[in-house]
């Protein structure tokens, strides 16, 4: 802290010492509000005409005075408006009280629409009420608050400093009631699945661990939510889905929090061929929700949801950005082929995590256009159905849109005795050291499948990277409210 804020922050304490020894009160309890900054402006001519006494609150962002009278914007969630504080209009001890106000304060304001001399629309202060002394003044430059480390450590200088910034997670908000909407529309039920869970599965991901006191038992914050939706798919529910909270303990960077907003869904009867249309139609759908349009501008590249959308298989993707084909490869061979292109797999286990790489570097930046990455590998896919008519591949597809995956679906594995087989083989891979395969069998899981449940098509996309897409935003921080950093 520079000693120029340091400074100002021992007057502004000094400011609340003196007006509580005059008897004010500096944290107000509440105050009633007649109208917004939006409502003020959006209806001024009607308002003003009327002579109607409106009340309205904010924050104070700029203070010119001008001897016996004091022009300040104040800032409400919507917007800003002049208010004009003149003498003669207000008691006394109102006129003394604001003279000491500081930007940053929180006021209440009662008073009578007017526009001044330069045409500006204003309020004619009869009323005020401290409602929140500032203690702390804004960044310097606060209107153009633009320092990254500043702006996601300290949300809230940033929604402040940067009305934009609300706009987005506006937005995202209306994103969020959109796609609720959507599937309440086509049927499916909203359920709430365990965030804590003594084994996590339903994704290759390492998850943060915790300890149960009273029962003395590990647990973990969940990485995915798909094993104990289809449970509820074996319990007789066809249609289900949830907004979840899921948690990787993984690095992070432009499209990865280690704290994230899911929604997976699961649809009994149905395969990912069926998923495949629920998901273009639930785009397309919250894209004119929230944008009037399917046309997107991101990353400076146009991008149109509502025209054909490219599929094409994983292998025959890859062999086609390296040029051969890596269909037959076995794990050596694909090693090679990846230190070839300078794909670090230093570390990596598996035949499918080398593929995986390989399509990460290669092919998915240039997925700008939605394209559905179709049919992977078994090892790769360890709940989804092995493919009808191709063998060694599975019924399961990605959607890429802007360069990144946008979502993940599968014609669900409902074989109990394939699916123990496969989770036997993630236990080998995690005894051979890879961190993200589950290092125990989900019994229970395996027990609730053999119970019978039924052809199901299941769908999982991040929120928090659509947001990204749908807002034009550069960094999955910019979407996240209080995105996770290092300490200061």
């Amino acid at each position: 802290m520079s000693e120029n804020i340091a400074d100002q922050h021992q007057v502004r304490i000094q400011k609340l010492q003196s007006l509580r020894e005059s008897g004010i009160e500096p944290f107000a309890y509440r105050f009633d509000k007649t109208h917004n900054t939006r409502q003020l402006l959006d209806n001024f001519d009607t308002i003003m005409a009327s002579g109607e006494t409106i009340s309205i609150a904010g924050r104070l962002m700029t203070i010119r005075v001008m001897g016996k009278s004091t022009f300040a914007h104040l800032q409400d969630e919507w917007g800003q408006i002049q208010i004009y504080v003149k003498k003669d209009n207000v008691s006394e001890d109102d006129f003394k009280l604001f003279d000491k106000a500081d930007i940053g304060d929180i006021f209440g304001f009662s008073g009578t629409l007017f526009v001044t001399h330069k045409g500006e629309r204003s309020i004619k202060v009869v009323n005020l009420l401290l409602l929140a002394k500032s203690l702390r003044p804004l960044p310097e430059k606060w209107h153009g608050l633009q320092d990254k480390e500043t702006r996601y450590r300290r949300r809230y200088l940033d929604l402040i400093a940067n009305p934009e910034v609300k706009e987005v997670f506006r937005k995202r908000s209306l994103m969020i009631r959109a796609i609720r909407d959507f599937l309440d529309g086509e049927g499916f039920l909203e359920v709430e699945t365990p965030v804590l869970q003594p084994i996590y599965g339903g994704a290759a991901a390492k998850p943060f661990t915790t300890h149960h006191n009273k029962l003395d038992m590990r647990l973990y914050l969940r990485v995915a939510d798909e094993l104990y939706l289809k449970r509820l798919i074996v319990g007789g529910f066809e249609k289900v889905w949830e907004f979840c909270k899921d948690f990787r303990n993984e690095g992070m960077d432009r499209n990865h929090n280690p704290e994230f907003t899911m929604v997976e869904l699961y649809w009994a009867y149905a395969d990912y061929h069926d998923i495949m249309d629920l998901y273009r139609r639930l785009l397309l759908s919250v894209a004119d929700r929230v944008l009037g349009t399917t046309t997107l501008q991101f990353n400076e590249q146009t991008i149109e949801l509502g025209g054909e959308w490219k599929q094409i298989r994983l292998l025959d993707s890859i062999s086609e950005a390296v040029g051969e084909n890596v269909s037959e490869m076995n794990e050596p061979d694909l090693k090679k082929l990846c230190e070839r292109f300078g794909v670090n797999v230093e570390g990596m286990v598996g035949r499918g995590k080398l593929i995986d790489e390989l399509f990460s570097e290669r092919v998915e930046p240039h997925l700008i256009q939605p394209t559905f990455i179709t049919d992977y590998p078994k090892e790769l896919s360890p709940l989804a159905k092995p493919h009808r008519s191709a063998p060694g591949l599975t019924e399961r597809f990605e959607v890429f849109i802007g360069g990144m995956e946008m979502g993940n679906a599968f014609s669900e594995l409902n074989d109990p005795i394939d699916q123990k087989e496969r989770f036997l083989k993630l236990i080998e891979l995690a005894k051979a050291g890879d961190e993200e395969a589950p290092g125990v069998l989900d019994e229970d899981y395996i027990f609730c499948l053999e119970h019978g449940m039924p052809p199901t098509g299941g769908l999982g996309f991040g929120v928090d990277r659509l947001a990204m897409l749908l807002l034009d935003q550069h960094s999955i921080r910019d979407v996240i409210l209080f995105p996770q950093m290092k300490p200061e």
